[in-house]
């Protein structure tokens, strides 16, 4: 088989960079780089590939040659590569995916050669796997194509309420993998968490050192309960998690912070929670307080602000990091 994948997008573009089209030697296809715009240009290049040859590194955009072709009407621009990828190296890449492990696999954009770089095996393939998002960086005065592979970020709720299972299951819309946690077993069942894709019955410290939050992970306390919001508070806190988000009135957040402060907390981390979590979308309901939320993890995900697009003079679609 041959693979294309994105490899770069320049302004508005309709798939982002890591997006990726399999072609058969029979000509079966499976996924996509494009949307349907530019498939059957990149298709043709993958046939010659397969018939031996070379990798080709593709240009699509809406110039005046191209509009008539396989111009983009998002009116963006993307790259794409495609090469025949040694079977050896996706059995590899196989194997990480079914682990749930994280790596990067380099490619040289003008030679072809690839390697796999596992999470932990070098200092520089952990900085492009921590970063989250595949892209061309230089390597040795060489442009080379960094494409990440991982498991999908992780959503720690701590609290099994109503807007745990709404959380679970708008982040569960965009792939994440869900975890609801609870010291108090008749609230964390499934009955009530039907979205949550593991169920943990146990105290603060005991399901923080259970999930093991990372840098893909997202934690948000709902339970208004200083018994349980000041250890998972500063358990979060002592680790890597990207957003730390709190639940509850603004009078709640000031004495959660006391408490913490009381706790040892050191007063330079506690600007890591987000208190109270959300951003102002006038949120009533548990469903829409549970978008608020996801909106806002996603938003500091992405390094954005959360604001209205309308105002913003940035690219639509950010780098995740």
């Amino acid at each position: 088989m041959a693979l294309a994948r994105v490899v770069a997008t320049r302004r508005s573009a309709p798939r982002p960079i890591g997006s990726k089209l399999a072609i058969s030697e029979g000509g079966e296809l499976a996924g996509s780089v494009s949307g349907g715009c530019v498939e059957n240009e990149v298709y043709e290049a993958a046939r010659e590939v397969l018939r031996g040859g070379d990798p080709q590194l593709l240009t699509f955009g809406i110039s005046d040659d191209l509009a008539l072709s396989v111009g983009l009407p998002c009116g963006g621009e993307i790259d794409v590569w495609v090469d025949e990828p040694d079977p050896e190296l996706l059995e590899r890449l196989a194997d990480v995916v079914l682990r749930d492990a994280r790596a990067v696999v380099l490619t040289d954009l003008e030679s072809g050669a690839q390697r796999l770089l596992l999470d932990g095996e070098s200092e520089h393939g952990d900085t492009l796997i921590r970063g989250g998002h595949s892209k061309v960086v230089e390597l040795e005065g060489r442009r080379v194509f960094a494409d990440v592979f991982g498991p999908p970020p992780r959503l720690l709720v701590y609290g099994a309420v109503d807007t745990a299972e709404s959380l679970c299951a708008a982040a569960k819309g965009i792939g994440w993998h869900t975890i609801v946690a609870d010291a108090r077993g008749k609230f964390a069942t499934r009955e009530r968490m039907p979205s949550a894709d593991e169920l943990i019955v146990a105290w603060p410290e005991e399901t923080l050192a259970q999930v093991q939050p990372d840098h893909a992970t997202a934690i948000v306390v709902l339970t208004h309960d200083d018994k349980f919001d000041v250890p998972l508070l500063a358990g979060a806190l002592a680790g890597d998690a990207f957003y730390i988000g709190a639940l509850g009135s603004r009078r709640n957040q000031e004495r959660r912070r006391k408490r913490l402060l009381e706790a040892g907390v050191d007063e330079s981390t506690l600007d890591r929670i987000s208190g109270p979590a959300g951003l102002d979308v006038g949120a009533q309901s548990p469903a829409e307080t549970a978008i608020s939320i996801l909106a806002e993890i996603m938003a500091v995900r992405a390094g954005r602000d959360g604001g209205p697009l309308k105002q913003a003079s940035g690219r639509i679609h950010a780098e995740v990091t």
